[in-house]
């Protein structure tokens, strides 16, 4: 989406759901590399704030503790005018600057597993949100 440089993708989107009258309740950003989830950041303050960092006991048998204040990215950030909830997907970074706009940043030097514990983590997380009503 370009949040390199000018970040025209994520405006640009947030301009279309604006004049489609599209209603957007979050907005995820996994900007910060593939590797085993750690957790996410919430834009968000007060009650609403408490409620997503209770979701935390569900995630702490699988090591997913992070639910901090704080979240989202550039490619998002512009839904915020349209109220969306802004998360940022937390990985483990230890390793993000092997991979992070190298001749190693291409799939086949991605761990699938790292991958799927993410996307369920996300996924997870989504369903979460909706089955709440947060």
């Amino acid at each position: 989406m370009n949040e390199e440089m000018t970040s025209t993708g994520g405006k640009t989107y947030a301009e279309e759901a604006k004049r489609k009258g599209e209603v957007h309740y979050a907005a995820l950003e996994s900007d910060r590399g593939v590797m085993s989830p750690r957790g996410f950041g919430f834009e968000a303050d007060g009650p609403k704030l408490e409620k997503l960092q209770s979701l935390a006991s569900w995630f702490a048998p699988y090591d997913i503790r992070d639910f901090d204040k704080g979240g989202g990215g550039s490619d998002i950030s512009p839904l915020k005018s349209l109220g969306a909830l802004q998360i940022g997907y937390i990985p483990d970074s230890q390793n993000y600057f092997w991979f992070h706009h190298s001749a190693n940043d291409t799939f086949e030097h991605i761990n699938i597993r790292e991958l799927q514990m993410g996307s369920a983590a996300i996924a997870s997380l989504i369903y979460l949100i909706d089955l709440l009503d947060i």
